[in-house]
């Protein structure tokens, strides 16, 4: 049985924009997994140490018929892949994050995962993307995301325009 799951992407090393538009197509590659939508891409400040570059965030919509630790370790591929080192540096610069945010309506709380994401709720980077398309959705346990955005500063995140030719 398939399922809908949402998954944030956030990069801000090695060529950001490319780093997430790589990390789409291996998503969009990976099998039983059908890439449905993806957000604009938003520019926005480090969360943690702020001596680092700026991230690109975006999220996207897969269709996908994986079990969610299945998903995981993909994406943990993926992020190796992009040259991700996990240094135990919390909010570190990275080439590449890939966070299940959610995974159908399920809840997960085990030692390699849970959803919904812990932090999304509050983190505006996550919330105004995934309202960019899926503004009716609601999130098990915290409501819905246009309710949460709404609590949630968004003035200093930037879409980001990846049409260079585009004058408008």
């Amino acid at each position: 049985m398939s399922k809908t799951c949402y998954i944030g992407l956030g990069s801000n090393l090695e060529n950001p924009v490319e780093q997430l538009q790589t990390a789409l197509q291996a998503l969009a590659a990976l099998p039983g997994v059908r890439l449905r939508q993806t957000s604009s891409f938003y520019r926005n400040p480090p969360m943690g140490p702020q001596d680092q570059p700026d991230y690109i965030n975006a999220v996207v919509e897969l269709e996908l018929d994986m079990p969610a630790e299945a998903l995981l370790e993909q994406l943990q591929r993926i992020e190796n892949e992009h040259g991700r080192e996990r240094n135990g540096e919390r909010w570190g610069p990275r080439t590449l994050d890939l966070d299940i945010l959610l995974y159908g309506e399920e809840f997960i709380d085990s030692t390699r995962l849970t959803v919904p994401h812990p932090g999304l709720a509050k983190r505006a980077f996550v919330l105004l993307p995934l309202y960019e398309i899926a503004p009716e959705l609601v999130v098990p346990g915290l409501g819905s995301v246009a309710k949460l955005l709404e609590a949630c500063d968004t003035y200093e995140l930037e879409a980001i325009d990846l049409d260079p030719g585009n004058d408008h």
